[in-house]
């Protein structure tokens, strides 16, 4: 028995990941990718720069999408995605993602989707588009 069927998605449905970002996942994400750039760790250091403090990694943010993704059944398979960051996130920050299916491609069995995340003011900070494949799955508890 199959989790979803491919074609009961529709253009236009949406799924949704929201998460406060903490210093810690800073910290965590800095370690686990390697990228330990001043701007994310040092207070001291960001707060001379242009953002005036410190600013959470892009690509932990982005991550969400990744998150909303996964609130498909079935099994999601990242083809692409492209990111337009637009402003700034500071640990404590509520970020919600939200992934819009745009197109659906029947033959090839993928979706390109919109990929917004907004601040808890509601202001977007990251503007993209996603294409995924959608794996249907057998359960195997069926």
């Amino acid at each position: 028995m199959k989790k979803q069927n491919f074609e009961v998605i529709e253009v236009g449905t949406k799924k949704v990941a929201s998460r406060i970002i903490t210093q810690q996942d800073v910290e965590t994400f800095a370690q686990i990718s390697g990228d330990c750039n001043p701007l994310h760790l040092e207070k001291d250091f960001a707060d001379r720069t242009i953002f005036k403090g410190r600013i959470v990694h892009g690509m932990l943010v982005a991550g969400l999408i990744s998150a909303a993704l996964s609130k498909f059944d079935g099994v999601v398979v990242y083809l692409s995605q492209s990111l337009n960051f637009l402003k700034p996130v500071r640990a404590g920050d509520r970020i919600e993602a939200t992934v819009e299916v745009v197109e659906k491609i029947e033959r090839r069995r993928r979706l390109r989707l919109r990929t917004v995340c907004k601040n808890q003011q509601g202001e977007v900070i990251i503007d993209g588009e996603a294409k995924v494949k959608i794996m249907e799955i057998e359960n195997p508890n069926a």
